[in-house]
């Protein structure tokens, strides 16, 4: 069987193969609530259908004022976990698992009452964030808690915390958008405390996998690198944190240079160095790239995002390519 195709068990969760559909904001409810809506059911079952193992909900706001923007999904109240619930039933009812990125935008909302580490604007249209207090760091620790409460509630299987691409999370742990000299700045140990606090009070009331997602690369002049990054995984794995998905860029406005596996390094490296559990990410679209990744050890997942956007029985593709039996739903029998 190619090694794309095995199963993975991470705790107390058995994933079927090893394609994750990365997270990828759909600006799609229909007000302003955050609520789960048809289109939602319908994108996300879809590739439920088509085999991915792991489905994994976009960037769902933990704050009312933490979402990027006013038509983000959300998890801040207890009146999201229905929609949510009745999407992660119709992903199991398909054999699949499902994961939700629970996530704060920052300085990187485009909603009202932004909020930072420090009072710096991500550039010229973005608004000026308000500098967090020291209730305010508190009350979003909590609220990423309250959410994974809330995860586990609905029966999602993973949850993964979103600490990259220049939101809220990032922001603390980056020496070039916090500029604090309290215990939550100033040096690389107290930048991490935000992250380690919410790593901490998730896994007090969240016993299954979760994965934390990265930037592991700044591409700016002082700031965090690999290196820094690698230290902050050994430091997520004695936490408890079983994945980092590695991706990069998004804390200021810098190009990127992308090409197929840009960022599959950061996680190979992350592996390597801490033996810690990671996610490849960035651009992958063929079959028999993705089987390399996992064969080779670079990582044990590969998360698949606009390429799942294209076609969403990408992993019947891939099965034909490497030559893996992957059974097809009953209904698609006829046609797969």
């Amino acid at each position: 069987m190619p090694h794309l195709f095995e199963p993975l068990t991470i705790r107390n969760v058995t994933l079927p193969n090893r394609i994750v559909m990365s997270p990828m904001c759909m600006y799609a409810c229909e007000t302003e609530d955050g609520k789960v809506n048809d289109w939602h059911l319908v994108h996300y079952a879809s590739r439920a259908v088509g085999q991915v193992g792991l489905i994994m909900v976009e960037a769902t706001a933990v704050q009312p004022n933490g979402r990027i923007s006013s038509r983000d999904l959300g998890i801040w109240s207890d009146e999201h976990i229905e929609g949510l619930r009745r999407l992660v039933d119709i992903v199991h009812t398909h054999g699949m698992k499902i994961g939700i990125q629970i996530a704060h935008a920052g300085r990187k909302a485009e909603v009202p009452d932004a909020v930072a580490p420090s009072a710096i604007a991500f550039n010229s249209d973005y608004q000026v964030p308000k500098e967090m207090s020291q209730e305010e760091i508190r009350k979003a620790i909590k609220s990423f808690s309250d959410a994974a409460q809330r995860a586990d509630q609905a029966g999602f299987d993973v949850v993964e915390i979103h600490a990259a691409h220049g939101y809220l999370i990032n922001e603390f742990l980056s020496p070039l958008t916090n500029e604090r000299r309290d215990q939550y700045g100033g040096n690389s140990d107290n930048r991490y405390r935000f992250l380690a606090e919410i790593i901490d009070s998730v896994r007090h009331v969240w016993d299954k996998p979760l994965f934390v997602r990265i930037s592991a690369n700044e591409y700016a002049e002082n700031g965090n690198s690999i290196e820094t990054y690698t230290d902050y995984a050994r430091r997520m794995k004695s936490q408890g944190v079983d994945v980092v998905d590695c991706s990069s860029g998004g804390t200021v406005p810098y190009p990127v240079k992308a090409y197929p596996g840009y960022q599959v390094n950061y996680a190979s490296m992350i592996r390597q160095s801490t033996g810690i559990l990671t996610g490849a990410v960035g651009l992958i679209t063929e079959p028999t790239h993705a089987e390399d990744i996992v064969r080779n050890h670079r990582a044990d997942l590969v998360f698949i995002g606009r390429e799942l956007l294209r076609d969403p029985y990408w992993p019947r593709r891939a099965a034909e390519v490497l030559n893996a039996k992957l059974e097809a739903p009953q209904p698609y029998k006829r046609g797969w």
